[in-house]
């Protein structure tokens, strides 16, 4: 006979499994399990939490510069108190076979294409948003002088609209309430 070197039971030889009986085998396994398990969810709650703490983080960098972007250096309520450096973003946004030909028939027949205006839009609010990230990162309270420049790169029969948006990102004295 042999002893579980957990329980102290006396049991067959051949009933051990390093050094510990059946049951308690499995009462570690269970164990391992359960800490396993533990674990996991531990990481899942740090994993979800990183992730609301990541949102929370770009909410407020875009809610920051949200209020103030502008096409101008200055307005008579804007109060620019420091240049923190120009930001940029590039936005290309591919124009596919049906979007062309639909285009192409717009401009024999006249008119306005709806798909194209679509891409335009697309363009200008993701790279809009992508400055008021940058200049948020920078902890800017505005961008100001942005410019819109749209170019259209095409050739071996595939077109490309390419839109660069850039702007000064600025520090504004805050007024006193």
């Amino acid at each position: 006979m042999a002893t579980c070197s957990m329980c102290q039971k006396s049991v067959s030889r051949f009933s051990l499994f390093q050094g510990v009986c059946e049951d308690c085998h499995e009462e570690r396994r269970k164990q391992r399990i359960a800490a396993e398990t533990l674990r996991r969810q531990e990481e899942r709650e740090l994993q979800e939490q990183a992730e609301i703490d990541e949102a929370a983080r770009a909410a407020a960098l875009e809610i920051r510069v949200a209020a103030m972007i502008l096409t101008t250096e200055s307005a008579h309520n804007l109060d620019v108190t420091e240049r923190l450096g120009i930001v940029a973003s590039e936005y290309v946004v591919g124009i596919n076979i049906l979007r062309d030909i639909a285009a192409e028939f717009r401009d024999f027949f006249g008119g306005r294409s709806a798909t194209m205006q679509r891409a335009l839009r697309e363009a200008r609010e993701a790279a809009l948003a992508e400055l008021k990230v940058q200049a948020a990162e920078l902890g800017a309270d505005a961008v100001v002088g942005i410019n819109l420049d749209f170019s259209e790169i095409s050739g071996g029969g595939k077109s490309m609209l390419f839109l660069v948006a850039s702007g000064t990102a600025v520090a504004l004295r805050m007024a006193v309430s």
